[in-house]
């Protein structure tokens, strides 16, 4: 059988492909609800429209502009007020999965994680050598 799975809009039952992620139904809504989108941030007026002014004025849920977003169907280049949150606290960014703080985090944690296995196997080492062999004698 192909990828069968559960519509996460409607629940139906359907095929996944690596191209839609929801089911023939929901995909055309989706694509109607891209238009709508499309055609409103496409005038000059509402270039520099937030994502809450988007979701105000089209009706089209957030989760479905964000998708959008972070499919590459609107490009952020031309729309300076829109971006899409961060993995790990929910900031709006523009690039990447997380935020500038949460990266600096990240480096941070593997740095101290990487000295801390350094001073780990610095103490296995010293222990190895300040061990002390007794051999039974025959």
């Amino acid at each position: 059988m192909e990828n069968l799975q559960n519509c996460p809009g409607c629940n139906e039952i359907f095929v996944k492909t690596q191209f839609r992620d929801v089911c023939p139904k929901c995909w055309k809504q989706e694509e109607n609800d891209y238009e709508t989108v499309y055609t409103f941030m496409r005038r000059r007026e509402n270039r520099a429209a937030t994502i809450e002014q988007v979701v105000t004025q089209t009706g089209v849920k957030e989760d479905k502009l964000l998708k959008f977003i972070k499919k590459g169907r609107i490009q952020l280049a031309h729309f300076p007020n829109l971006g899409y949150p961060c993995d790990k606290c929910g900031h709006i960014i523009r690039t990447g999965k997380l935020c500038e703080k949460c990266q600096t985090e990240l480096r941070q944690d593997l740095k101290q994680h990487e000295a801390d296995e350094e001073r780990k196997q610095e103490i296995q080492r010293r222990e190895k050598k300040s061990a002390y062999y007794i051999s039974e004698g025959n």
